[in-house]
């Protein structure tokens, strides 16, 4: 049912209520579902057995004067056709078949708009998602937050919110220096395994790639970042330490760039301590009368905020604990104008959030209590030939977003160009691991099986969507006809029980978007396309389109061309093709 709809039938409740309970002090609010049998109707309201008890009435008698007042005030035969009371008091709708038509041509009038809304108009949000350490290669759990945070981004902005995607670079600390001696020491001649070897050394081949890079004085840049030079110099750490996360940074672009996500900033860790806000926030906390010394540390008292115990700010070495830069980080985000912020990460930071909270509470800025807001994902096992694949020659000791990207296009990718010596076309591996990443719950665990990507068959639900979108192309391009003109057919004809299914899957669309913001789920977006190929696979094998008769044939080809369209609609949201032909 279409927005419009459903508000003109709110509208009609409204009316009907208001003689009903005038002289009380009620303020009925009414809702509107699904009827989860569909052979109830198309809409189901239950209002009379909210009533039924403050105005002391019988719910079914309610009911009844209700649907009266209702079906008087819709007019004959142009929204609602009948109305069925069932049980206590439900209030079971069916609409016009010209109702449920109206959804083909609103898709044809607002095209790629279908489904948007100015809800969020005005409103600035923050989703900050990857935020890998520059310390190696993206892993496949990095693959998990760039598809679910650009989905999620792409959520937001579909309803009118001004969003920020932001990648945060830890590019200080421990793993930091462990990046650069194992660089150094590779540098040097040594490798894993070698007596000489550092025992906390990153094993992975692009440590080599770096040395070897460092050692010939090459030129790296990051795709915000000023050019770094090597200067070759194998004593001097600092020298190799920027050169290797300028290296890694630029390594990590390349990656996202395959996977086709986008940031439109990224801030640097080592910003908040050379701009002092790491100290500013310190002193703020100090200042609040929330922290105390304990055995030479620095402690915050984030039990006063519902942590379950304190905790250490500043160590016994003067160093700061990890988490102090992550409250003044979101400090920053605050002062920067968000008021909405949601960080993708993985479900091994769930003991990070009471403390971050906790010390933006403690700074007395008026920040939320529930601020920032989190989605923690799980862990992603990738399957390969039937085995559980754990380790990658490049990374070392995980599985890398490239490797699966890589694996999921197939050995048979042609080449952008057609040129053997040219990239390979990695979109079908890009659109396989993007769709396959957002497919589930953020919550649970996930199974990537690489040989189930590759598949051209049912079982791929990436395949099964975009097979439809191509299904549809087919048939236009068999027609011939002029597609600009579909929007003005009558869409009469379109009375099959197949069509009334296809007909309301697409005038969900616009309600399964909302639902996936307020739930911050994109999965849903997932879920709903492989309803909707599933719809138009059976609707296609059921019906002929390009039949004799002039109007139904057209009415049929409206109907796909609608289609068409919210499966590239959706599928755009995801970023994923939606290609012609497969």
């Amino acid at each position: 049912m279409l927005a419009p709809q459903k508000q003109q039938i709110i509208d009609l409740f409204n009316a009907a209520l208001q003689p009903i309970i005038a002289g009380s002090e009620l303020q009925p609010t009414v809702t509107l579902e699904r009827p989860r049998d569909p052979s109830h109707g198309d809409v189901a309201c239950n209002i009379a057995m909210q009533l039924a008890k403050p105005l002391k009435k019988n719910p079914r008698e309610l009911a009844q004067a209700l649907v009266a007042a209702v079906m008087a005030g819709a007019g004959e035969g142009k929204l609602i056709e009948s109305a069925e009371i069932a049980g206590p008091g439900f209030i079971n709708l069916r609409l016009t078949a010209a109702a449920k038509q109206q959804v083909v041509k609103t898709v044809l009038q607002e095209a790629a708009e279908y489904g948007k809304s100015q809800l969020g108009a005005g409103k600035k949000v923050l989703v900050e998602f990857v935020s890998a350490n520059p310390t190696g290669p993206l892993h496949v759990g990095h693959g998990r937050q760039g598809a679910l945070g650009d989905a999620l981004s792409a959520l937001f902005e579909v309803q009118g919110f001004d969003v920020t995607r932001e990648f945060y670079y830890n590019d200080a600390g421990v793993q930091i220096a462990t990046l650069a001696t194992s660089v150094q020491a590779r540098a040097n001649g040594f490798k894993p395994g070698d007596a000489e070897w550092p025992e906390s050394a990153y094993n992975g081949d692009y440590i080599a790639d770096i040395a070897k890079d460092f050692l010939a004085g090459k030129t790296v840049a990051a795709s915000d970042g000023e050019p770094v030079t090597a200067s070759g110099d194998i004593s001097d750490i600092e020298s190799v330490r920027k050169f290797a996360v300028a290296y890694l940074r630029r390594e990590q672009d390349l990656d996202l760039q395959a996977f086709g996500v986008k940031f439109d900033n990224y801030y640097l860790e080592t910003s908040l301590y050379k701009d002092g806000k790491v100290n500013a926030t310190v002193h703020a906390l100090n200042a609040a009368g929330v922290t105390y010394e304990l055995d030479g540390a620095l402690w915050l008292r984030t039990t006063d905020y519902g942590d379950d115990k304190d905790r250490v700010m500043k160590k016994t070495d003067g160093t700061y604990t990890y988490f102090v830069p992550d409250v003044a980080y979101h400090v920053v985000k605050w002062q920067r104008g968000f008021g909405k912020v949601i960080n993708i990460q993985g479900s091994d930071h769930h003991g990070t959030i009471a403390r971050v909270r906790a010390g933006l509470q403690a700074v007395n800025l008026g920040i939320p209590q529930g601020y920032p807001d989190y989605v923690l994902h799980k862990m992603v096992t990738v399957m390969k030939n039937g085995e559980e694949v754990k380790i990658s020659k490049r990374a070392g000791s995980y599985v890398t977003l490239r490797d699966l990207i890589e694996w999921s296009a197939g050995e048979d990718s042609a080449a952008v160009d057609g040129a053997q010596d040219s990239p390979r076309d990695l979109t079908r591996g890009r659109d396989a691991v993007r769709f396959f990443l957002i497919s589930r719950k953020a919550d649970t665990e996930f199974v990537f099986d690489v040989d189930l990507a590759l598949a051209k068959s049912d079982e791929n639900p990436v395949y099964y969507v975009q097979y439809a979108h191509a299904r549809i192309c087919s048939v236009l391009a068999q027609w011939t006809g002029d597609e600009a003109g579909l929007g003005s057919v009558d869409l009469s004809p379109l009375t099959a029980p197949r069509e009334a299914s296809l007909l309301a899957k697409l005038a969900e669309y616009p309600d399964m978007l909302q639902h996936a913001l307020e739930e911050l789920g994109p999965h849903q977006v997932a879920f709903y396309l492989r309803d909707l190929a599933g719809e138009l696979h059976s609707y296609y094998n059921a019906e002929r389109v390009l039949v004799d008769d002039e109007a139904l044939k057209m009415a049929r080809l409206a109907l796909m061309y609608a289609t068409r369209q919210v499966l590239r609609n959706g599928l755009a949201l995801i970023g994923v093709s939606a290609p012609a032909r497969m």
